[in-house]
C-alpha cells in the first residue's frame, strides 16, 4: 500500500512533526470523543438532566483503554462515523448500567465537531509557538543587519540597494500579522458544538438543550455560539485560510532565500548540518533543504484551503459527503503546517548571513544599481526627464564599452560640468543610497 508523505517512514518529520501528528493521532482523536462524551455526560449530571451519578461513571469509564480497536474499525465502516460503534463500546463500560445515559440528546456532528475544536485549539497552540520562534529569529536579522546593504532585485534583476534588514523586515512584517491574526480568529473558531440531530435540541427542549449547551461549553472552556454551525463552516474554513496565508508568507522566504542560496549569488545560505542537502554523485553541493520543504508545504496548504472552500458548500442542515471532505483535510493541513514551520525556525534561527557577498554583488554592474541615485541628484540642475535620459545613455556607454560607470558619467560633459569625481562616489555608494529603508525597519521593530 503506498505511503503518505505525512505518515511516511521514509520522509520522517520532513512534512509533519511528531508533536503534530500525535495531536492528531487515532488515539488523541478517539480520547478527544471520548472527553466530550464525557463532559456532557457530567454537564447534563449537574443540571439533573441525567442521574448525578451517571456524569461520574461515564466520565470513569470514557478512557482510552476501553477501546477495541478492531470492532472499532469494523462498526465506523459500516455506520460510516465512528460516533455510534465508539458510544456502544463506552455504554458497556460504564458501571451499573449507567451507560444509557451516554450521549443524552446529543448527534454524531456534535460530538465530532467539538472534538475538532478541541484538536484544532491543541495545534493551533503548537504552530503559534514556532510563529513565535520564527518572529524572534526575524527580529533578530532585522536588528543585525538593518544598514547591511544588498541588491534589491524586481524582475529577477537589480533594481536599487536594500539593507538586508529591511528585507527581513517585510518578511516579520507578515508574520507579525499573522500572530494577531490569529488572536483575532479564536473568538470564531473556539466554539462548542452541541445542536441536537437537525440543529434545534428538540431532544432536550429548549431549557436543558440551552443549558447543556452553556454548561457543555464551560466544561470544556469553550464558546457558546448563538446558532448551529452543523452545515455553517467558515469557521474551519477560516483556519485552513490562517494556515495558507502563513504557509504563502514562509513560502516566499523560502523562495529568497533558495534564490540568495544560488551559486552565482550566496548571500545567504542554509544552517550547516554535515550531509544535509548532499547529492549522490555531487560532492559540492548544499541544497537548500528546508527551503523548499517550505515551498512545497506552502503549495499543499493552498491546495487544502482550496478543498475547505469547497466543502462550505453544503446542502440543508447536514452535509451529504461535503463534511467528509473536512475528516481528510483538517488533520493534513496541520500536520504540513507543522512541518513548513518547523523548517522556517530551523531555517531561520541559523541562518548564514554573507554581507561580504552582498557588496561584492552590488558592485557587480560597476555601479550602475545606483544609476537613480545619479539621476535624482542631477535632475534639480538639468530637469529630471533629461537627466533621466542622459544617464540612460551611460548606463547604455558602460555596458557596451565595459567600463566603470563612474567613468561614463565623467566622460558626460552636462554631468562633468555638476559633479567632480569625489561627488559622484559619494553619490553612487549604495550605502548612501538605501532610502528611508532603515527607518521603516526600525519602525516596525519599535511598534511590535
Amino acid at each position: 500500500m503506498p505511503a503518505l508523505v505525512t505518515n511516511s517512514k521514509i520522509w520522517g518529520e520532513m512534512f509533519g512533526t511528531k508533536e503534530m501528528h500525535h495531536v492528531f493521532s487515532d488515539e488523541s482523536t478517539i480520547q478527544l470523543y471520548l472527553e466530550v462524551e464525557a463532559a456532557l455526560a457530567r454537564s447534563q449530571s449537574k443540571l439533573g438532566i441525567i442521574p448525578k451519578e451517571a456524569g461520574e461513571k461515564i466520565t470513569s469509564a470514557a478512557i482510552l483503554d476501553l477501546i477495541n480497536w478492531d470492532i472499532l474499525k469494523q462498526r465506523t465502516s459500516i455506520v460510516g462515523y465512528p460516533i455510534l460503534p465508539l458510544v456502544e463500546q463506552l455504554s458497556l463500560s460504564v458501571e451499573d448500567g449507567y451507560g444509557q445515559y451516554c450521549h443524552w440528546g446529543a448527534t454524531t456532528q456534535d460530538i465530532m465537531d467539538t472534538a475538532d475544536v478541541l484538536q484544532i485549539r491543541k495545534g493551533l497552540n503548537l504552530l503559534s509557538k514556532d510563529l513565535d520562534s520564527i518572529a524572534n529569529a526575524l527580529s533578530k536579522i532585522v536588528k543585525d543587519h538593518i544598514n547591511t546593504p544588498m541588491a534589491g532585485r524586481t524582475h529577477l534583476q537589480h533594481a536599487l540597494p536594500v539593507p538586508f534588514g529591511y528585507k527581513a523586515a517585510t518578511w516579520l512584517s507578515s508574520i507579525d500579522r499573522h500572530i494577531k491574526r490569529l488572536e483575532e480568529i479564536k473568538s470564531r473558531i473556539f466554539n462548542v458544538s452541541f445542536f441536537g440531530a437537525a440543529g434545534t435540541l428538540a431532544s432536550l427542549g429548549e431549557v436543558d438543550g440551552l443549558n447543556t449547551q452553556a454548561n457543555l461549553a464551560k466544561e470544556l472552556n469553550l464558546n457558546v455560539p448563538d446558532v448551529s454551525w452543523h452545515s455553517i463552516r467558515d469557521n474551519f474554513c477560516e483556519v485552513t485560510g490562517w494556515l495558507a496565508l502563513v504557509g504563502s508568507s514562509l513560502g516566499k522566504i523560502a523562495y529568497d532565500v533558495m534564490l540568495m542560496m544560488q551559486t552565482e549569488t550566496q548571500e545567504v545560505a542554509e544552517p550547516f548540518l554535515h550531509g544535509r542537502g548532499s547529492s549522490s554523485t555531487m560532492p559540492q553541493k548544499r541544497n537548500p533543504i528546508s527551503s523548499e520543504v517550505m515551498l512545497a508545504c506552502s503549495k499543499l496548504l493552498r491546495e487544502h484551503h482550496s478543498s475547505m472552500l469547497d466543502a462550505m458548500v453544503l446542502d440543508h442542515e447536514r452535509a451529504t459527503g461535503q463534511w467528509h471532505v473536512e475528516w481528510y483535510t483538517l488533520p493534513n493541513a496541520f500536520i504540513i503546517s507543522s512541518a513548513c514551520l518547523s523548517s522556517a525556525k530551523y531555517l531561520l534561527e541559523g541562518l548564514e548571513i554573507s554581507p561580504e557577498n552582498m557588496k561584492f554583488n552590488l558592485n557587480k554592474t560597476n555601479g550602475l544599481i545606483v544609476a537613480e541615485a545619479v539621476m535624482m541628484a542631477l535632475a534639480p540642475h538639468i530637469g529630471r526627464q533629461v537627466a533621466h535620459d542622459i544617464v540612460y545613455e551611460c548606463c547604455r556607454e558602460s555596458l557596451k564599452n565595459k567600463i566603470t560607470f563612474i567613468d561614463a558619467l565623467l566622460s558626460e560633459k552636462v554631468i562633468s560640468n555638476v559633479f567632480n569625481k569625489k561627488d559622484l562616489e559619494k553619490v553612487i555608494d549604495p550605502s548612501n543610497y538605501l532610502g528611508a529603508a532603515p527607518a521603516m525597519a526600525q519602525r516596525l521593530l519599535n511598534n511590535r
